[in-house]
């Protein structure tokens, strides 16, 4: 028997995300920090991000846990541990960024039933990576635990070609997008506008550009769907287009992710003013965060509203963090603060790191050696995230 395809009238998208978002969210308390970005952002406007240092006004991920890190590639295949997911990104405190990716990491490690003494030491290792790389920018990030989840998933990125991407994406290599549990059909109005969305100049430059494909090779929708993806995209546009490169008979193909911008809930700095457009703002902290991807995106607009495009390549996963040992938690915590210090330092002259350094070097506690600030935020958020996501449970898992 085939497949059976599930009929989602454009109507019932947003009940049906909805349901979903909230199931998945109820799966475990990491899931529910994952998808429940809007509590944090609510600690933070509700007086406690008066409390934190203020960093140099910069550019940053706004969103930043460990599940919006991992490899990514530029335009030539060479691949780094990047942000990958710009969402929220804003020009803010860049202590945010911090807290959030302390929050998630303590958060996977309570789900891997580590001891506390593990969060106490991952937050230490954090702020250090993160310091270092202020001072070294461009001093290359040292090497995870060899079986790490860091490592696992960077080495794994490198072997992965088209085949990996389109069995994982489209479950096929096979030039169409299967529709069912994840990509729903198109209305009229959204196949029209795809196809005039990949007609356009800049469109078709941003695609022929990308693995030095010619510049005059010929574009084709092959397919396209509507895509139900993540919790953070809910109520979203959200489209998969596939698309054919060039003849038929030596036709590369590549598939496009095309998401629509909406206004950032993160809290940005007011002293610097950002793109007015969402999909300009995704685009621009895009290119200052993570150059690898920035320079994959585009923005445009779409039935008249603001998206951003990118081609997803094979080498761009998400790094999942369970099951860890202490080991591997504590070399995840150095090493992902390490890629968000060097995001964030890119941004600063010499003299604004090392006074952004020095004041991350202040007020710690004679026991742990980091930030009391930092301390304080997380065993905070991780209180009042694991109330919350069981009132989660209770209200949505056992309907």
């Amino acid at each position: 028997m085939g497949k059976q395809v599930i009929e989602i009238k454009p109507g019932d998208r947003l009940a049906v995300l909805e349901k979903r978002r909230k199931l998945k969210m109820a799966r475990s308390a990491h899931a529910y920090v994952r998808g429940n970005t809007i509590q944090f952002y609510e600690w933070l406007q509700g007086g406690e991000g008066a409390k934190l240092p203020q960093g140099p006004a910069i550019w940053i991920c706004g969103d930043c846990h460990a599940g919006n890190l991992g490899p990514v590639a530029n335009a030539d295949g060479a691949v780094e541990i990047q942000i990958r997911d710009l969402d929220q990104t804003v020009i803010g405190n860049p202590a945010h960024d911090l807290i959030r990716l302390g929050l998630s990491l303590a958060t996977a490690a309570r789900g891997s039933d580590l001891p506390g003494v593990t969060t106490a030491v991952m937050l230490e290792q954090m702020v250090q990576g993160y310091r270092d790389a202020l001072s070294s920018p461009r001093k290359p990030l040292l090497d995870c635990e060899d079986e790490g989840p860091v490592q696992m998933v960077l080495e794994s990125s490198m072997k992965r070609s088209w085949r990996h991407l389109a069995e994982e994406r489209i479950e096929d290599v096979t030039p169409k997008i299967p529709l069912g549990d994840r990509f729903w059909a198109l209305t009229q109005e959204e196949r029209t506008a795809i196809d005039e969305t990949f007609a356009q100049e800049d469109v078709r430059q941003l695609i022929n550009g990308l693995e030095k494909r010619e510049n005059d090779g010929k574009i084709r929708v092959l397919d396209a769907a509507y895509w139900m993806k993540g919790c953070s995209s809910l109520g979203r546009m959200r489209y998969a287009v596939l698309l054919g490169i060039g003849r038929k008979r030596d036709r590369k193909y590549c598939l496009v992710d095309l998401k629509e911008a909406v206004k950032a809930a993160a809290p940005a700095s007011s002293r610097v003013a950002m793109p007015a457009d969402n999909a300009q703002r995704v685009v621009t902290g895009a290119c200052s965060l993570s150059p690898y991807l920035g320079e994959r995106m585009l923005a445009t607009r779409f039935l008249q509203k603001p998206v951003v495009m990118r081609e997803l390549m094979p080498q761009d996963l998400k790094l999942e963090m369970e099951q860890l040992t202490s080991e591997q938690a504590v070399a995840a915590a150095r090493y992902l603060s390490g890629v968000v210090g060097k995001a964030h330092a890119r941004q600063m002259d010499s003299s604004a790191r090392k006074a952004w350094a020095a004041e991350l070097g202040r007020n710690q506690s004679k026991n742990l050696d980091a930030p009391g600030w930092m301390w304080r935020s997380v065993v905070e958020l991780i209180a009042s995230h694991e109330t919350a996501y069981l009132e989660h449970c209770r209200r949505y898992a056992t309907a």
